[in-house]
């Protein structure tokens, strides 16, 4: 069954960096998903997710309906994104099976709302788009209270990396502090460490770049880390519900990317420097012993009616070492670079 749906694209893109906004105009943002490019055909399958594999890798992608076969046994309702990502050495899913990876989990504007509100892409209405057999797209009409239609494009390259893209236009002036908050969480299932590795430096002090462990002693404390020139402060609510946004470490990345390792294996989560991306972490977000390691995007100044972009990838491979990790990450990171 083929779909197609024409939507209109804005005058103006803004794009977001460590140090400030830019303007480009529209002819710099490439369409890339079915959200700007209606001529990009696709089917819907009836069962609710799409299985992507190459290289060593195998990906699930899901919707945020509840699952449970063979293939996704026991997956619940709610939590879309990867639901399972194996390894050809290493058959275990990376994610905790009832929830997933790479899972679109929060629209905000800083304000406290009803938790439906603030977990809205867990119970809006969601679309599975498969667009080759390598490609799958999340379509989420105009969220009830947000009205901020999306998608959300798992893209599998050659060596098994995921490019995940998001597009999303705002329908309505519904962010009462003028931008638009949005997190992915990737829910990690039993790793041997909690914590987190990126290369920073401790926050106010002059330090040269260096590997950081980070770690937080409970959810919602000392969670989020921001980019060494990151100058911007979003206005919330003095006990704003989602604690991890917020509450900022000791410390500041410098490179634009993070890892994890759970039995022998590295998550590795890369970002294009003008996305401006928080990174967040908790020692519990999927359950006692079942860490969160997730981002952020904000959109500020917003428009409606205007198309915004964030890319990022993902790779799932055997760890050796920071360095290896280092090493083999290069290439998408200086793609992602060049975005």
């Amino acid at each position: 069954m083929l779909r197609f749906k024409i939507v209109p694209t804005a005058v103006y893109f803004v794009v977001v960096s460590a140090v400030g906004l830019s303007f480009a105009q529209p002819s710099t943002l490439p369409a890339l998903t079915t959200l700007s490019d209606s001529s990009i055909k696709y089917e819907v399958p009836a069962g609710g997710y799409h299985m992507l594999e190459r290289g060593d890798v195998r990906a699930v992608v899901v919707d945020n309906r509840a699952v449970d076969d063979a293939v996704l046994p026991g997956h619940r309702a709610k939590y879309s994104g990867v639901a399972s990502l194996t390894h050809k050495q290493q058959a275990d899913n990376l994610f905790v099976p009832s929830y997933a990876g790479l899972n679109y989990e929060h629209i905000h504007d800083g304000t406290n709302q009803d938790r439906d509100i603030l977990f809205e892409p867990r119970n809006a209405q969601m679309e599975l788009r498969v667009v080759d057999q390598h490609t799958v797209e999340l379509y989420q009409p105009p969220t009830p209270h947000w009205q901020l239609e999306s998608v959300l494009r798992y893209a599998m390259l050659v060596d098994g990396a995921i490019e995940m893209t998001l597009e999303c236009i705002p329908r309505a002036k519904t962010f009462a502090n003028g931008y638009i908050g949005l997190f992915w969480a990737s829910y990690i299932h039993q790793p041997t460490a909690l914590s987190i590795h990126f290369r920073g430096h401790v926050d106010r002090k002059e330090t040269s770049t260096q590997w950081i462990l980070g770690t937080t002693p409970k959810h919602g404390v000392y969670s989020t880390h921001v980019g060494d020139n990151d100058t911007r402060s979003f206005q919330h609510d003095e006990e704003f519900a989602l604690t991890l946004v917020f509450n900022r470490s000791r410390y500041r990345y410098d490179e634009p990317w993070y890892f994890g390792v759970s039995r022998g294996m590295a998550f590795v989560q890369m970002f294009r420097p003008q996305d401006a991306i928080w990174l967040s972490q908790s020692p519990s977000g999927g359950g006692e012993g079942n860490p969160a390691w997730d981002f952020q995007y904000f959109i500020p100044n917003y428009k409606v009616g205007q198309r915004y972009q964030m890319i990022m990838r993902a790779m799932y491979l055997p760890y050796e070492s920071h360095e290896q990790i280092q090493r083999v990450s290069q290439p998408h990171r200086k793609a992602l670079g060049r975005e």
